[in-house]
């Protein structure tokens, strides 16, 4: 299995899990929510909306795209930070920790 194969199967996990831990959302954030500069655009999201409308997105149309991926990046320490008082979010960090492997 290829690394955009994984990382399709790894993608595709996220939303599901997401919507049972209640952190989706139906409506888009406003658009200059969107247009943040900061990363993790902490500035205007909250990181579940990062998650959903701009990292989930993102990684899509560079697989749609056949673009290379990005390769070195690490997002979960970010979201165990955020996230350190909501155990019961573990399964989605541990899911965001093999989008990092994948990524590696």
């Amino acid at each position: 299995m290829t690394k955009e194969q994984q990382l399709l199967l790894l993608l595709d996990q996220l939303s599901p899990l997401m919507q049972r831990l209640n952190l989706w959302q139906e409506h888009a954030p406003q658009v200059e929510a969107l247009q943040s500069s900061e990363p993790f655009a902490l500035d205007r999201l909250a990181p579940e909306q990062w998650l959903q409308w701009v990292f989930i997105p993102k990684m899509f149309v560079i697989i749609e795209q056949k673009q290379p991926l990005p390769r070195g990046f690490a997002i979960t320490p970010y979201f165990e930070e955020c996230w350190k008082e909501h155990s019961e979010y573990m399964p989605l960090i541990s899911l965001l920790r093999s989008i990092d492997e994948v990524c590696a």
